[in-house]
């Protein structure tokens, strides 16, 4: 293999790595791996290569922690998140807790 092929394959294998460690990190212990999700800036996704690299990367990270990984890129922005079907009870832990998050901001308000 031509050493130029093995230090891409060696990036990739970090960029993967990376990607899935930020997808770790933005899961809620929980919601049992599910709801997850990761946004990378402009500047992200400038310092992490090419744009179709990091996505299919991102979706290689996403399979490893059992997403069904889909990527959608908006205004210079790419969106990570898991599409699988989430269980009931998950579900409506998560919408106990951004109703609890929304009632916290508006209290703040007044």
């Amino acid at each position: 293999m031509p050493a130029e092929d093995e230090l891409a394959k060696r990036r990739y294998d970090n960029l993967v790595d990376r990607l899935e460690n930020l997808m770790k990190a933005s899961l809620k212990p929980g919601y049992q791996g599910y709801h997850g999700q990761l946004v990378l800036s402009s500047g992200d996704l400038e310092e992490m290569g090419e744009l179709k690299d990091v996505r299919r990367a991102a979706r290689e990270a996403g399979r490893r922690l059992g997403w069904q990984p889909k990527t959608h890129v908006v205004d210079a922005r790419l969106f990570v998140y898991d599409d699988r079907e989430v269980p009931k009870e998950i579900s409506e832990l998560a919408a106990r807790d951004a109703a609890d998050a929304i009632d916290a901001a508006l209290r703040r308000r007044e």
